[in-house]
């Protein structure tokens, strides 16, 4: 018994946990870049080919989109190193049956999977000024699959901080249902938040009042009347994460809970601020970067309500 207490409670590196943190971190990066792309109207900038672009593995005398474009290429090539990167080293630093390595190998899954994605935006032209049903399918997958990588590379963070085993990771029945609703409904939030801040792209409006009738006229493109898709789910959103919140506060006072709420907060606030200035790219980049910081502290959170670890398992 004392020998199996003892690996149970193996000591994950310090650096390895850091280093997972900041494989999240520059991941987030990547997600912002590629908001720019969007943004910019940069998507075609390396043509119709993937992984080269226009051709040539470095592009010569470059456009500003190619730039911006070939960019994004170069950081998601940094994740496909980090990413497994980080799977080696949790298998190596961690014993059979720790949690970590299941979210680690998930990690490495959905990196695949997001890169086969982007690939396909491309391939299929679903780029620049497209506004067909397919693109907003594909983005919808796409930008789905973004949201459970980040969630499942915290995953790994948090797992190796707390050194939990697989077997140890049964959800509690009466707090898993609304957790993991709360979780769903804010990967929705964070979909029709990318999907209307495309239809602010490719159809920008010249005034707040030219806004709200581009998104209540029967006659406006599908990308306009999913707009209000967004802050309705929010709202919706919203609830359930404060449900959890008082959950994770009545338990143990955690700070995370707090940063959560302050979190919550100030997407509300942006959100606002994005719809008032007429969503400049500046705005959305900085509302993007406050919903991922957003998403990476409520998964966190969502950890410790499903699966609150012994005493003898923190380090």
């Amino acid at each position: 018994m004392a020998t199996t207490t003892m690996v149970s409670a193996r000591r994950v590196p310090g650096a390895l946990v850091r280093y997972a943190w900041l494989v999240v971190a520059y991941n987030i990066l990547v997600i912002l870049w590629g908001a720019v792309v969007r943004a910019t109207g940069s998507g075609a900038g390396c043509g119709n080919h993937w992984p080269l672009c226009n051709g040539q593995v470095v592009p010569l005398s470059p456009r500003v989109d190619t730039i911006i474009e070939f960019t994004h290429r170069c950081m998601t090539g940094g994740a496909i190193f980090f990413v497994p990167a980080l799977l080696i080293w949790t298998f190596r630093s961690t014993i059979k049956g720790q949690a970590a390595r299941l979210m680690a190998v998930l990690s490495t899954v959905l990196l695949v999977n997001e890169a086969i994605l982007g690939a396909l935006l491309v391939k299929l032209g679903y780029v620049t000024g497209n506004r067909s049903v397919g693109r907003v399918v594909m983005l919808s997958v796409h930008l789905s699959n973004t949201l459970l990588l980040l969630g499942a590379l915290t995953l790994t963070a948090v797992l190796l901080s707390t050194g939990q085993r697989t077997s140890e990771l049964r959800l509690r029945s009466g707090k898993a249902m609304w957790t993991l609703l709360g979780l769903m409904a804010t990967i929705v939030v964070g979909v029709s938040g990318s999907l209307a801040a495309l239809g602010d792209t490719l159809f920008p409006a010249s005034s707040l009042r030219n806004a709200i009738e581009q998104d209540l006229s029967s006659n406006s493109p599908l990308l306009l009347r999913l707009r209000g898709v967004h802050p309705l789910s929010a709202v919706i959103a919203a609830a359930f994460v404060l449900w959890i919140v008082a959950q994770t506060r009545r338990a143990d006072g955690s700070r995370l809970a707090t940063i959560v709420v302050a979190l919550l907060g100030v997407q509300f606030v942006l959100g606002l601020a994005d719809v008032a200035l007429l969503a400049p790219v500046w705005m959305q980049i900085l509302h993007l970067l406050g919903a991922d910081l957003y998403w990476t502290a409520l998964v966190a959170l969502s950890a410790k309500v499903l699966w609150q670890p012994s005493p003898h398992q923190l380090f």
